[in-house]
């Protein structure tokens, strides 16, 4: 399903049914108070964005520090491969939903539902900001303690009242911070309205690391030697370009032109370097036009050159990659390889990678113009916020990262 389809989807019925089930779930609640008691087994609900995966696991770990049981998670089946990559989650307890039509999307979920009491949860954590949906799924897993961002007098973000323990999503601040908050309110045994009232430090969002074997380094390098004749690790820098955005939302997208002029600038400036168009398969057709564009021998179409899973040893080995705010700017905080990420649309302030990183932002008046209480939909279809830089300026962002090549 496309994503305008799956938002109207959450709204037109996800109110409704939220509605009814908050009278249902009040009136059981009513007649058979729910117990109190200490999370064990703990779901987090995260469907849609394969960065947040990456973001979220901080929290996750701070979660296993604190509970007895199992840590389980529930995802699109398109977004699992993003928890595979630092493995916080056991394969086994990562469930995922179908969201490739409506059939396949009612009935994953109505699997969850028994799958949740198998695993016995008791405890569940929607990371979603303001999902009819993941409510639902909240409201039906079973679990005792329920956690969440709440709208409180908040207008339009309606979807239900089945939290236990209701956040106050804070857009001023990190998201990683957010999630923690999340954690915060479910390990608290005092109730406040609204959770969290502390101060989350910068320490607490450190990404851990992946764990990269020579090996792996070994085969992904073997790999740009396929396709660059005559590579040398010594010799021969490694730089990826990400010109690639999701569908989620089309406005972060930078031309393709510009990318192509920015990559000329690099090879100009150092004549060894070597750039990777990098890429999922589906994209290696977009890339290739990029290449065409550059028209040189040391930029390669790199899309779907190495698996998901080979991402961080392709990181390990490049010196720093180029790219949109998506995915890839998160998967790389899990090594030490710096980034430069390119928004328009979004603030850095809540969603820049939690890694090496140097945001490129304009921060026009108009931008950020999605958040949580536009569900991340934007009327705009002119996005200046990111055609207003230009080559030049990301160039000379970059530049002395380049000038460290040299030393």
């Amino acid at each position: 399903m496309n994503i305008d389809t799956m938002r109207n989807i959450d709204h037109y019925a996800g109110v409704p049914l939220t509605f009814l089930g908050t009278i249902i779930k009040k009136t059981v609640d009513f007649f058979v108070p729910p117990k109190k008691i200490k999370p064990k087994n703990v779901l987090l609900i995260e469907l849609s964005e394969m960065g947040s995966a990456i973001i979220v696991d901080p929290a996750m770990r701070k979660i296993k520090a604190n509970i007895e049981g199992e840590l389980y998670f529930v995802i699109f089946s398109k977004n699992k491969v993003s928890l595979q990559l630092l493995e916080t989650v056991k394969e086994e307890n990562i469930y995922t939903i179908d969201e490739s039509s409506i059939f396949n999307l009612a009935t994953s979920a109505l699997g969850f539902l028994s799958w949740c009491r198998k695993n016995e949860i008791d405890s569940v954590i929607d990371l979603e900001l303001f999902s009819r949906f993941t409510a639902l799924l909240t409201a039906t897993c079973g679990a005792v303690n329920r956690v969440g961002f709440h709208a409180f007098h908040n207008e339009g973000l309606y979807r239900g009242d089945f939290l236990t323990k209701k956040v106050s999503y804070n857009a001023h601040q990190h998201i990683a911070k957010n999630f923690i908050s999340l954690v915060d309110a479910l390990l608290s045994e005092k109730q406040e309205l609204p959770f969290t009232k502390r101060i989350i430090p910068d320490d607490e969002i450190i990404i851990a690391k992946a764990t990269i074997s020579d090996e792996e380094q070994t085969d992904v390098r073997a790999v740009i030697s396929q396709m660059y004749e005559g590579f040398d690790k010594e010799k021969h820098p490694v730089i990826l370009v990400n010109s690639n955005a999701s569908d989620l939302l089309p406005q972060r997208r930078w031309d393709k032109e510009n990318y192509g002029d920015v990559i000329k600038l690099i090879l100009d400036y150092n004549s060894d370097a070597v750039i990777l168009l990098t890429g999922a398969p589906a994209e290696k057709d977009g890339a290739q036009l990029l290449a065409d564009y550059v028209g040189s021998e040391r930029c390669i179409n790199f899309a779907g050159a190495v698996k998901f899973l080979q991402l961080p040893a392709l990181y390990s080995v490049s010196k720093f990659m180029l790219t949109n705010d998506s995915g890839p700017a998160h998967f790389a905080s899990i090594t030490d390889m710096h980034t430069f990420v390119l928004f328009g649309p979004e603030t850095p302030a809540l969603y820049s990678s939690l890694g090496p990183t140097t945001p490129i932002y304009a921060g026009m008046s108009c931008s950020p113009c999605v958040s949580a209480s536009n569900h991340r939909k934007t009327p705009c279809t002119d996005n200046q916020c990111i055609q207003i830089i230009t080559p030049e300026w990301v160039f000379n962002t970059l530049k002395p990262k380049l000038d460290e090549l040299s030393k």
